[in-house]
């Protein structure tokens, strides 16, 4: 079974809901490190934060690795989560000015008994987990509501 076949069979009976939390992961094709460059990731950072100006998405928090975004996210009701991740990719392919995105992304709605402080940590200690920086507040390309 292909990936794409794998990841519908997955989401088959699963409704995202407008004030649902989210944590999604999406990554560059090839996992080419296209976030290396400052600009380019700066770039995917203002996407979000379009989604957001656009009540698309309620930001919570984001790392923006060299070839993957996680993104921790309060869905809005004015988009679908699929259309959301999809503005994301597309948006932000068209201002980098080439096509960065694998297809698909992985999401994991965040159930009430999580700690989303602690899921936050999780997502913005990325970059020391790879080992690119010592400490979270070394990496640029990472936020979060609760700091």
């Amino acid at each position: 079974m292909n990936s794409q076949a794998h990841a519908q069979r997955l989401r088959s009976g699963r409704h995202p809901q407008s004030g649902q939390i989210y944590i999604l992961s999406t990554v560059t094709q090839n996992r080419a490190p296209v976030f290396d460059d400052f600009l380019d990731a700066r770039t995917l950072i203002g996407v979000l934060r379009d989604q957001q100006r656009l009540e698309h998405a309620k930001t919570l928090a984001f790392v923006v690795m060299p070839d993957h975004l996680h993104w921790l996210m309060e869905l809005g009701d004015k988009v679908a989560l699929s259309v959301c991740m999809r503005n994301v990719k597309t948006l932000s392919a068209l201002r980098i000015g080439r096509p960065i995105w694998q297809t698909g992304f992985h999401d994991h709605a965040i159930r009430q008994e999580e700690d989303l402080p602690s899921v936050a940590r999780y997502v913005v200690s990325n970059p020391v987990r790879a080992g690119l920086v010592v400490r979270t507040g070394q990496y640029p390309h990472w936020d979060a509501i609760w700091v």
